[in-house]
């Protein structure tokens, strides 16, 4: 069994958001299928350009994923955090220096009991995130 995130957004913002991430992470393989190219996904009156679904994966795991929510569509819950487990704490602050740009920082990235560096921040698209170094890392 696994799980993986799938981040929905509003107004339009996936694809930029995905964009960013997608660099932060140094992935080179973002896929993206707008409502226009999937008129059966799509609600009425929803901008074509808007993203029915939008993924990347970023090494071994689950792919990041995530869609824009038409009218209609809204998420309930903002109880999700993303977590990312570094490989080192030098990984660590790259990402987190990365999701820092206008982001709003809860927790500056800093050495912890567990972890070498740990931090949380909610970014610049409304995305919390847990950034850690993975165990023996």
């Amino acid at each position: 069994m696994s799980f993986a995130p799938y981040l929905s957004f509003s107004g339009g913002q996936c694809r930029p958001a995905m964009t960013f991430y997608a660099s932060i992470f140094g992935a080179t393989d973002l896929q993206v299928m707008t409502f226009g190219e999937n008129p059966d996904m799509a609600p009425p009156g929803v901008n074509p350009e808007y993203l029915v679904h939008c993924q990347f994966s970023a090494g071994p795991g689950a792919p990041l994923l995530g869609s824009d929510s038409p009218d209609g569509w809204a998420v309930k819950g903002t109880n999700m955090t993303v977590f990312h487990a570094a490989p080192d704490a030098a990984q660590a602050g790259v990402v987190f220096a990365g999701l820092s740009d206008g982001a709003e920082v809860t927790m500056p990235l800093s050495p912890v009991s567990w972890s070498p560096a740990f931090g949380m921040l909610t970014d610049k698209f409304g995305t919390a995130w847990m950034i850690t170094v993975a165990p023996g890392g």
